[in-house]
């Protein structure tokens, strides 16, 4: 099986019946996956980045039996250590797994962006939280200002909320 869709498996395969949060990740992972394609990542930081898409909320499940919240800063100290377990069968290259770590463990952390893969990630994400959550459009044209960077990223926000 493909590597990247055999973590789509196990995050299937974790989060069970909470479709909600399958769903999420995987429309997470497809912008991700276009808007890296489109920005023309290489092999390595584009694997980084789905399989950080793939996992980023991870956590969330830890975080709710844990401390009854599902708040991005918890997600991020809990996040890391269930991706681990899920990945660490795989044979992943050692700093290629610290660096999907560190973007689930980050990924609510916008001040911490320091690649594209990172930016990237953060893009598809607003993307889909825009929609799931019912932005007005005000709040949208922030996000954009303050975080939309790429070229792809961008078109989508602006052709998908007219923004």
């Amino acid at each position: 099986m493909d590597p990247i869709d055999l973590i789509t498996f196990e995050m299937i395969k974790y989060f069970k019946n909470d479709v909600r949060r399958i769903n999420h990740a995987l429309k997470v992972f497809s912008f991700a996956r276009l808007i890296g394609k489109a920005e023309g990542l290489d092999s390595k930081k584009q694997y980084v980045l789905e399989a950080a898409a793939l996992l980023h909320d991870i956590g969330i499940k830890v975080c709710e039996q844990k401390y009854n919240s599902t708040a991005g800063h918890l997600q991020e100290i809990e996040g890391p250590e269930v991706a681990k377990e899920i990945l660490s069968p795989m044979n992943i290259e050692k700093d290629t797994l610290e660096r999907i770590l560190f973007l689930i463990g980050n990924h609510h952390s916008y001040s911490k962006i320091d690649d594209i893969d990172f930016q990237i990630l953060v893009e598809a994400d607003f993307l889909v939280n825009i929609y799931e959550d019912s932005m007005e459009v005000e709040t949208i044209k922030t996000i954009r200002d303050k975080y939309f960077k790429t070229k792809m990223g961008l078109f989508l926000l602006e052709k998908m909320f007219e923004v």
